[in-house]
């Protein structure tokens, strides 16, 4: 009898890590959506529509949506379903004072040298080809792309992890302006600035150079937000 319910329990142990490994494979999926700008702040989430796209059950779908309500990438409204996170100038003003408390000192403690140099260097080329196509989705994905690698100067793995949380809930503050080149376009050469500075040993000035560009980019989503407030009410 023992062994017959240690069989079964490890099948169903077997069963709830298969459940976790595809709900984890489709939230990546919908993560991926969000990214890209097809999935936008207050977009409807049909479950029969999803469950069919995604070919996965029911069940497993609203395991994707516990994990990604838990991140604050979704939110659940009472007989009326689940819809991408609208986030509010609170969470703005707060994603910007953790990106300033980021990767300000992340920039001017790090060596030129850092391998993650390259990485900031090659999404600043990407955002820059990406303006002469007028993909400005693909600004925003570059800008992202960026900012982490700013983060990785920081050799910590934790920060790197939370910092991608929060650029998912970045993603969607950008969801809410629907002019993306209006958005991306004044930052490009910001960032190719901060990275001169980083090239060429000067750290300190590129971290300043950081928390200028943080404080204007977040008066500049905050203004835009508020421009657009009394048309979503």
């Amino acid at each position: 009898m023992k062994i017959l319910n240690a069989a079964h329990n490890a099948a169903n142990e077997a069963q709830s890590t298969i459940v976790q490994t595809l709900a984890e494979t489709v939230a990546d999926r919908i993560r991926e959506q969000v990214v890209s700008g097809r999935l936008t702040p207050g977009s409807h989430l049909s479950e029969l529509a999803l469950s069919e796209e995604m070919q996965v059950s029911r069940n497993t779908l609203r395991e994707v949506f516990r994990l990604l309500t838990k991140e604050g990438l979704l939110r659940h409204e009472a007989n009326r379903g689940v819809f991408v996170a609208t986030p509010s100038m609170a969470t703005i003003m707060d994603i910007y004072r953790v990106r300033r408390m980021i990767e300000c000192p992340a920039l001017s403690q790090a060596h030129p040298s850092h391998p993650s140099a390259k990485k900031m260097r090659a999404a600043v080329d990407a955002a820059r080809t990406c303006r002469s196509t007028q993909d400005w989705l693909g600004v925003g994905s570059a800008d992202i792309a960026f900012h982490a690698a700013v983060v990785e100067l920081a050799d910590s793995p934790r920060l790197s992890a939370f910092f991608f949380e929060v650029s998912l809930e970045l993603r969607l503050v950008f969801g809410l302006l629907r002019d993306p080149e209006f958005l991306h376009a004044p930052f490009i050469d910001q960032n190719l600035k901060i990275l001169t500075e980083f090239e060429e040993g000067q750290a300190a000035k590129a971290a300043d150079s950081m928390e200028t560009y943080l404080n204007q980019a977040e008066r500049f989503i905050l203004g835009a937000y508020g421009r657009l407030a009394p048309r979503s009410s």
